[in-house]
C-alpha cells in the first residue's frame, strides 16, 4: 500500500489564519494536528495539537508543573484568551521543523520511519509539491493492524 492510497482529506490552515479558529478546528474535529501552507498554498508545516497546549500553558507552569493546582481556576480559564489576535504562525515552534512530509508513493514503512523519528501524529501526502491528503497515526495503525 502506497502513501496515496491510506491518504484522507485533511483541514489545511495556512500560516497568517486566525489561530483561535484553528484551534477550534482541531477541538472540534478532535484532530491530533493541522496542515499549515505558506500563503502562497505550499506545504509549510504541521501545527500538532500538543504544540498548541504547549503555546497555552504559561511557560512557568511547564517549567514547575506543582504550579498548576495552586493556581485559580479563573486564571485558568483565561488560557483560551492568548489566542485572541494571533497568527497560526506564532503558534509553531520558532525553530521550523522538518516538513512531516511523504510522497504519494511512499511505502507503509517509509511513513511510519517518517512519523516515528519526527514523533509527529500526522503526515502530509504530496504529489509534485501538491497536498492530496493526510495520513494520521491511528490511521496506520488500523491499516497496519488488519487482516490482508
Amino acid at each position: 500500500m502506497h502513501g496515496e492510497q491510506m491518504a484522507e482529506d485533511f483541514p489545511v490552515v495556512s500560516v497568517d489564519s486566525d489561530a483561535r479558529e484553528a484551534v477550534e478546528l482541531l477541538a472540534s474535529r478532535r484532530l491530533p494536528g493541522l496542515i499549515v501552507v505558506e500563503t502562497d498554498g505550499t506545504p509549510y508545516s504541521v501545527l500538532p495539537a500538543s504544540q498548541v497546549v504547549r503555546f497555552l500553558v504559561p511557560s512557568y507552569v511547564q517549567d514547575d508543573p506543582s504550579l498548576a493546582r495552586v493556581i485559580d481556576e479563573s486564571l485558568a480559564d483565561q488560557v483560551a484568551d492568548k489566542l485572541s489576535g494571533v497568527t497560526v504562525r506564532k503558534l509553531l515552534p520558532r525553530e521550523p521543523a522538518e516538513l512531516p512530509a511523504v510522497k504519494h508513493d511512499d511505502t507503509v514503512l517509509e511513513i511510519a520511519a517518517l512519523m516515528a523519528r519526527l514523533r509527529c501524529p500526522l503526515v502530509v501526502v504530496l504529489r509534485d509539491k501538491e497536498i492530496i491528503g493526510a495520513i494520521t497515526a491511528s490511521r496506520l495503525l488500523e491499516l497496519v493492524i488488519q487482516p490482508h
